[in-house]
């Protein structure tokens, strides 16, 4: 992996990453004022896997989109793991909660990641344990505080839920099969995950009604698709081979920041002291998983260990 931090292209995709997926959930918010929920998260995974899967063909030959029954099935199972569950009740949490106090909460998945490694007999390092401590610590603090503002017990624990399923998706792959191509496991990931999407929200008795759709929320769904999925994820995979993971891996703990910020100036959501509190504890906890994981003190790890933000399917094992 590069290390050569100086390159400007690493420090632009990494901004990008920052902001784009920092920013997914208030495109979120803004998508399902009138489309609803499962549905508009099913459309925007299913065209963003056709625009990738296309691209793919026309790039390298339909070759490249070759693989076995048996890794299809687990790149589809970690998109229904990431998407379907994980990306579809952030979806629906968020009509109830506001989008910063739902960035913290999910902040929490490189905490479940260390519990899933230790049910996995993979002892962490004790500064790990206590990341996981202090950053669980925020999550039961903004959970029992309600969010301190516009916040709701159903809302915190579906998305505290997502957050669970999301992390469980992104622990599977390098230790299930998946397509050698992270590309192509994307493609497959979005293409099952938006699928599964559109059965559950067809099953819940959702409907699309086309003419109800209002421009914002279709631009923000266009603005989900081709940069929160696309933009976003290929800047990841492109950073994962040029930059070191510390540095990647900030994305952690800066999204959410990103993400209460856009908030409070788009939507004019109130950052309340339990929020700030709980989140800063949240930080904390991750920054320090982080740091740790970082510094040596474990195996290094695959791209498929690293935890996988709203808006970019983990890619499975390069």
């Amino acid at each position: 992996m590069g290390q050569n931090t100086r390159d400007i292209r690493i420090w632009a995709a990494l901004i990008a990453v920052y902001v784009v997926w920092g920013s997914t959930y208030l495109g979120i918010r803004l998508t399902i004022e009138t489309i609803p929920p499962m549905l508009s998260g099913g459309l925007r995974f299913v065209l963003a896997a056709a625009i990738l899967g296309g691209a793919l063909a026309v790039t390298k030959g339909r070759a490249a989109l070759r693989m076995t029954g048996t890794q299809f099935l687990g790149a589809g199972l970690v998109g229904l793991l990431l998407l379907t569950s994980g990306n579809g009740l952030l979806a629906i949490a968020e009509q109830y909660i506001s989008t910063g106090l739902a960035a913290l909460l999910v902040a929490s998945v490189p905490l479940w990641l260390v519990i899933f490694r230790m049910v996995a007999r993979d002892r962490p390092h004790l500064l790990t344990l206590a990341g996981v401590l202090i950053g669980f610590c925020g999550v039961a603090g903004l959970s029992l505080s309600g969010g301190g503002g516009r916040g709701s017990a159903f809302g915190i624990v579906i998305t505290l839920a997502g957050s669970l399923s999301w992390s469980a998706g992104s622990f599977l792959p390098g230790r299930i099969p998946m397509p050698e191509n992270p590309f192509v496991a994307s493609t497959v990931e979005m293409l099952v995950g938006g699928a599964g999407l559109f059965v559950v929200g067809t099953v819940s008795g959702e409907r699309l009604h086309l003419a109800s759709i209002s421009t914002g929320s279709a631009l923000a769904l266009a603005y989900l698709v081709l940069v929160g999925s696309l933009v976003g994820f290929t800047s990841y995979i492109w950073l994962l081979g040029k930059a070191p993971i510390s540095l990647v891996s900030t994305y952690a703990y800066v999204n959410p920041v990103v993400a209460v910020l856009l908030g409070v100036l788009v939507l004019s959501e109130q950052v309340t002291p339990p929020v700030i509190a709980g989140g800063l504890v949240i930080v904390v906890g991750v920054a320090l998983v982080v740091s740790t994981e970082r510094s040596g003190r474990r195996p290094q790890r695959t791209p498929a260990d690293e935890p996988w933000p709203d808006g970019a399917p983990s890619p499975g094992k390069p």
